[in-house]
């Protein structure tokens, strides 16, 4: 036969010529054609599987489709569907002599891969999972199963030489399994993780995916054709050989290796290596003894122990599998779908009655066992959908099936599309369907400035990695957590949504196991959770809820602000997307994060603070915390934001371990135009909202000083100042006898204070003076709070409605407040230190 023959060609025998010494060319300079040699060629084909489908990524991105979709979209593109349907594309680019060398990297990338999942895989997951969600599992796998078997008749063709019973095996798992990977994915994006249904559907997946993994076995031990030969009872025996094998000599010797690894080191690299060969010397065990390579790799990944092996293991091979090679796999998997072989409108009509039948059959059952565990009627239908989800574990049931010639091309073309088809309506269907109504009710105790002092302070303080967590525990500390007024904290991890399983797995594996660390991203959510829950236990009046929020960087702040508006909170607390380095200096950990913050002050319903840490004095460890002082001082140029930073420090100089300095700065010829106010006649709306301005900071700061005369803990200052080459000086002139710096975001940009500070400005997201504050310039060795009040900057945001009772409240509070400085006695002067 010709060499040259294609990949797409129908799958009949063929004898192949194929030249050993055909590796690498010598080069187009002798007369060469890379094409001809199979490096080259395997080179290029990975290249077009690579930018094809990270084109499709990027072109489906807006319809939310997850991964999967795109890579085997861009198998069928490359393959005899499209592309491949000219001879000169598909004999020069993917010849029938390269299926080797494709299909050999392409499950070495899926051995790995399963031996990764298998190695993040945590079995006590599933047996804490409940009745519920196996029940929900089981039921969901139950109906599709048998209707795939009901309507196969309609695919197979009698002149198949395959046993008929394994042909409604692999059919019927093919349409009852459920992606765990893929659904995880969909369900983040639908911001859905989080919910009880969301949490449902991950537990009903993973049990899912197990029963699939034990039935494809099964359906491979009995995937012999020959049913008189005991071949299929030698397949289950050895496989469960193999199995305990793992669990009782493997499982123990991997133990021993990690007990001798000297605590805090990580393993050698020859211990790492073994472990590499074990994961394919496990693939050729399950492939000689009649189960597929990928049986025993991800069997393998199950007994490795969690804990920094697993971490360690995941971080060197999960980019380069998952991103690479992967691929790889569900390219092949398009290039074998040659739509062309789908003859007949009736078998056209078959595959949208077996999709239609199928993802009717999921939803049914999964809605009759929702039912009887007193699910909604439209949560019980969503959750069908979602475990409607197809992916990896199908796709190596059909390309198994179609090796092993139990499925034709019609039959593998036909499941192909109905996956494609299944997983791709699912995201639509569900975003139509299923929008949790939020109910929330308006509330007023949207800022630090508008809560009662004498009730719960609740603040979400969201943490991107565990160096966050001992300034945000010491700020929170210094925040006077009283019977009077105790602290509700909400701690959300932020988690860059990446498509990794790993990532994903955190929300499952509950903290209080007692087991390691799957990875390194639940490493961090343990170690912050557990840093919490310590300073919940040494300090009364707080109370602590751990969260994890998994998400895009593009979509973080929804995740912030409605959980910041579900649980009605009155502050957000982010930490800044630069921090300290070792010389003082400031640099970027991740200029994403900086989007983040950004899009959180567009969009917060409350106040927000942005933390610039550079450390906070005292003890990082919480049971030292009541030895600990702080000295805070707050810089006070006037304004909304500028009084909600005073409301904080406020909250703060109530602690006995505060000591607050208040420093307002003042503009000379504020001063001036106050003395001719009286004389002027007509002013212009400007001048008004400025005077307003200006008397709602004279009213607050007489406010707070009333209240504080007798507290010797608290300074208060002015400097009166010309311009902004004044104010940088003054900023400067300040010791380093200060803890934290609070100061309001937003100020009058017509204000001479500030004058030509602002071109000089790098993040705006702090304000004029807060960028001054974290500049590496100022050597300031003080953290920085920035403090952005929830007002009229949000009204598009969150509705005029909702808007309007908060800011008539403030204004009664306002004249409230006139009328008791009217009763009551201002301070002297002997009681304020005037500096300037």
């Amino acid at each position: 036969m010709d060499e040259n023959s294609s990949i797409f060609n129908s799958t009949e025998d063929k004898i192949v010529c194929y030249a050993p010494r055909m590796i690498t060319t010598n080069g187009v300079w002798q007369g060469d054609n890379p094409l001809e040699y199979s490096l080259p060629l395997f080179i290029l084909q990975l290249t077009m599987v690579v930018m094809m489908t990270r084109a499709l990524v990027f072109l489906l991105k807006p319809f939310r489709q997850p991964r999967v979709i795109s890579e085997i979209l861009g198998g069928v593109i490359l393959g005899p569907s499209v592309l491949g349907r000219s001879d000169q594309f598909s004999n020069a680019l993917f010849p029938l002599r390269s299926v080797m060398v494709l299909e050999a990297m392409a499950n070495v990338g899926l051995l790995y891969f399963l031996f990764l999942i298998g190695v993040e895989m945590e079995l006590s997951v599933i047996r804490r999972s409940g009745r519920k969600a196996m029940a929900i599992a089981a039921a969901g796998m139950v109906l599709p199963f048998g209707i795939g078997a009901a309507f196969s008749f309609q695919l197979h063709k009698a002149d198949q030489k395959l046993n008929y019973s394994t042909y409604i095996m692999f059919l019927g798992i093919a349409l009852s399994v459920t992606a765990f990977p893929v659904l995880a994915r969909i369900l983040a994006e639908l911001k859905l993780i989080n919910s009880e249904l969301g949490r449902m559907a991950m537990a009903s997946a993973l049990f899912n995916d197990m029963c699939a993994w034990v039935l494809l076995a099964l359906a491979l031990a009995l995937s012999e054709n020959d049913s008189s030969s005991l071949a299929s009872l030698w397949v289950v025996l050895s496989s469960t050989g193999f199995v305990l094998f793992c669990i009782f000599i493997i499982r123990p010797i991997i133990t021993w290796m990690i007990r001798k690894t000297p605590e805090g080191e990580s393993m050698s690299e020859f211990s790492i290596c073994l472990i590499l060969t074990g994961v394919m010397i496990s693939g050729f065990i399950t492939d000689a003894i009649g189960t597929h390579s990928v049986f025993g790799a991800f069997v393998f990944g199950l007994v490795i122990p969690n804990g920094s092996l697993g971490v360690a293991l995941i971080e060197k091979l999960e980019d380069f599998v998952s991103g690479l090679l992967l691929p790889l796999f569900f390219a092949i998997s398009g290039l074998k779908t040659n739509v062309s072989s789908i003859e007949g409108l009736m078998t056209w009509v078959s595959i949208l009655f077996i999709t239609v039948l199928a993802f009717i059959g999921k939803v049914i059952g999964t809605l009759l066992a929702s039912v009887c565990y007193q699910m909604s009627y439209r949560e019980g239908v969503t959750l069908g959908l979602l475990m409607n989800t197809k992916g990896l574990v199908e796709m190596i049931i059909l390309n198994v099936g179609k090796d092993q010639q139990i499925l034709d091309d019609q039959t593998f073309t036909v499941m192909v599309i109905v996956a494609l088809i299944m997983t791709g309506i699912i995201t639509p269907v569900v975003t139509i369907l299923y929008r949790p109504t939020r109910r929330l009710l308006p509330y007023k105790k949207r800022t630090i400035q508008a809560s009662k002092p004498d009730s719960e302070f609740r603040v979400l303080v969201c943490i991107h990695t565990p160096r966050n967590v001992p300034t945000i525990i010491n700020l929170l500390d210094a925040s006077n957590p009283t019977k009077r007024s105790p602290i509700c904290i909400y701690v959300l991890h932020l988690v860059e949504l990446t498509g990794r399983a790993s990532a994903m797995l955190i929300v499952h594996n509950t903290r209080k196991s007692g087991r390691p660390a799957v990875n390194r991203t639940q490493a961090h959510s343990e170690h912050i959770i557990s840093a919490f829950e310590n300073y919940e236990q040494h300090i009364d009046c707080v109370s602590v809820q751990p969260l994890t929020a998994i998400s895009p960087y593009s979509t973080m702040h929804e995740d912030i602000c409605y959980l910041a508006e579900d649980k009605r909170v009155a502050f957000i607390i982010i930490p800044f997307h630069k921090q300290q380095t070792v010389d003082g200096g400031m640099e970027s950990t991740n200029p994403a994060l900086r989007l983040v913050n950004q899009n959180v002050l567009v969009s917060a319903p409350c106040s927000v603070g942005i933390l610039v840490d550079r450390g906070l004095s005292g003890s990082n460890q919480s049971g030292s915390n009541k030895a600990s002082h702080y000295n805070i001082i707050v810089l006070f140029f006037g304004g909304q934001d500028d009084r909600e930073a005073l409301a904080y420090a406020w909250r703060m100089s109530e602690n006995p371990r505060v000591t607050l300095t208040v420093m307002r700065f003042i503009a000379a010829e504020q001063v001036i135009a106050a003395k001719q106010e009286a004389n002027a006649q007509g002013v212009s709306a400007m001048q008004i909202d400025t005077d307003n301005e200006r008397q709602l900071d004279e009213e607050y700061i007489n406010e707070f000083m009333i209240s504080n005369e007798e507290n010797d803990s608290i300074t208060y200052t002015q400097r009166i100042l010309n311009n902004g080459e004044e104010t940088v000086a003054a900023i400067r002139s300040m010791d380093g006898a200060h803890d934290l710096f609070i100061v309001g975001r937003g100020e009058a940009q017509a204000s001479p204070l500030i004058a030509g500070l602002t071109d000089w400005s790098e993040c705006p997201e702090l304000g004029v003076i807060g960028d001054l504050l974290a500049s590496s310039d100022l050597a300031a060795t003080a953290s920085v709070l920035v403090v952005e009040q929830f007002g009229v900057a949000m009204v598009a945001e969150h509705g005029e409605a909702e808007r309007s009772p908060h800011r008539h409240d403030q204004g009664d509070h306002y004249q409230n407040l006139r009328s008791t400085n009217a009763r009551q006695h201002i301070p002297s002067r002997s009681h304020i230190i005037y500096n300037g």
